[in-house]
């Protein structure tokens, strides 16, 4: 099963926010997966599960993590507030680089607060 990886990078970051919420086993087959990139057949050696066992267990895994990020968005906060960061930067290098008014970017700082 090839990893699609802008869903690893999104699986990665629910892990980061929620990875308490597996168990044990659970975390080590997602990290083995999606962290080490490794194939079903490497994990399920790893970890003496046979493949099926180990793509179950990532589905069961993924849905929790999913329905968790559904209900509390820690995640689409954290996304939003990168995007938000970036924008301020981006203005800033803008407004070192034309010596421009900074009270647009004051402003959508102070919302962010």
């Amino acid at each position: 099963m090839a990893q699609d990886p802008e869903k690893s990078y999104h699986i990665s970051l629910l892990l980061d926010f929620y990875g308490d919420l597996l168990s044990e086993r659970q975390r080590e087959i997602m990290d083995y997966y999606y962290g080490e990139d490794l194939s079903l057949s490497e994990v399920s050696a790893l970890t003496d599960i046979t493949r099926q066992g180990v793509r179950d267990a990532l589905r069961r895994s993924e849905k929790l993590l999913l329905e968790t990020e559904e209900k509390l968005g820690l995640v689409a906060r954290f996304s939003s507030q990168r995007e938000d960061l970036s924008y301020i930067v981006s203005r800033l290098e803008e407004i070192s680089a034309k010596g421009e008014p900074v009270e647009d970017i004051i402003q959508r700082a102070k919302k962010m607060l």
